[in-house]
Formats: C-alpha cells, sequence, structure tokens
C-alpha cells in the first residue's frame, strides 16, 4: 500500500510462437491489465516492453513490462525497469506460471523460494532480493512423466481455453487489489481453500 508508483512484470517468452504457451501466462495478465488502463505497450530501453499509467480513477501509479528476453534471463529487463523508472524491490510485483498449484487457482505471495522457477531466480538475481511480490497462477502439473519445460511450453488445452479468461481477469483483478489494499487483503479474496 505504496504512495509510489509499482512496477508490475509479466513473465513469458517473446515472440508469436510462444504467445498462447502456459508460461506466457504473465504476460496475458499484463496484456489485461494494459487494457484496463487504456494503453498500448511500447519498446523501451530496458528490452521490456512498457505501459505507463494509473490503475483506475485516481488509482496508484503503476509500470507494466513485458520483458523481451526469453523468461530465464528475466531478471536484466525486470532490474533495469525498476532502476530507470525508481523502482524499489518493495514495490515489485512479478506476474508467473506456478505448477505447483492446480489450473484456475491463484496464490499471491511475497518472497520466498522460486519453486525451480528459473525466471524468478534470474529476477532474484537481478534484484539482489527474493522480497518482491509474486502473483503465482495455477497451470497444474503435467500428466504422467511429461518433462516440465515440455508442459509450460504448450498451449492451453481446449478446454483450460474456455476458463483462461477468467484465469486472467482474476490474476488482474489480484494485482490491483494487492496495490490498493495490501497482500494480506488480496490473499484473504483470492486464496481458496
Amino acid at each position: 500500500m505504496s504512495d509510489g508508483t509499482w512496477l508490475v512484470a509479466g513473465l513469458g517468452n517473446p515472440g508469436s510462437g510462444y504467445a498462447g504457451n502456459r508460461h506466457n501466462i504473465g504476460q496475458m495478465v499484463l496484456d489485461e491489465l494494459a487494457n484496463r488502463i487504456g494503453s498500448k505497450f511500447k519498446t523501451h530501453s530496458s528490452r521490456s516492453q512498457i505501459v505507463e499509467g494509473r490503475m483506475g480513477i485516481g488509482g496508484p501509479r503503476v509500470v507494466l513490462a513485458k520483458p523481451m528476453v526469453y523468461m530465464n534471463l528475466s531478471g536484466g529487463p525486470v532490474a533495469n525497469a525498476a532502476k530507470f523508472f525508481g523502482i524499489g524491490v518493495e514495490n515489485l510485483i512479478v506476474v508467473h506460471d506456478e505448477i505447483d498449484i492446480p489450473f484456475d487457482t491463484i496464490k499471491l505471495k511475497r518472497g520466498g523460494g522460486e519453486g525451480g522457477h528459473n525466471g524468478l531466480r534470474d529476477i532474484s538475481k537481478a534484484m539482489g532480493s527474493k522480497d518482491y511480490l509474486r502473483v503465482r497462477a495455477g497451470v497444474g502439473r503435467p500428466p504422467g512423466r511429461m518433462d516440465t519445460a515440455k508442459w509450460v511450453l504448450q498451449d492451453f488445452s481446449k478446454t483450460e481455453k474456455q476458463e483462461l479468461p477468467f484465469l486472467i481477469d482474476n490474476c488482474a483483478d489480484a494485482v490491483e487489489l494487492v496495490m490498493s489494499s495490501g497482500l494480506e487483503a488480496a490473499q484473504t479474496k483470492f486464496h481458496t481453500s
């Protein structure tokens, strides 16, 4: 609940071939947030696509950043954007896919481990801290013995695609609630049993 500017980073891989992948849910959520602001992404020197604006009338000032590098290299662009806009780790929200929670589920937290998520690991390293906020969009575990990397680099299933707009919408709502009312309020609303 800061009066300062927020940086919201949506993780994914660049290029149309990855656009519908589970790994790109973070960027899908940022597209929804940009739509709510009423602005389009522009290329920025931080190696991200950026939207600047306010969330709602009188809402917090926000910078939306989609790193234009592969997921595992997300740290540099996120840290560059944070430095450029003068935003500290306490006002950084990272939106990303999470295999350890079921599809269509959202979990929020500040800090902690990266759970094998190389994009988060790179951000923690580049920011010099793990104490940023995470909006974790559940994509579920791969079936059977399928490799995790193969799973997250596949598009959502036909059934999942029917629910995907609701998940994206809820994640965007969660980001807005974290900024306006704080992490605990957002956790209370979005953490379901």
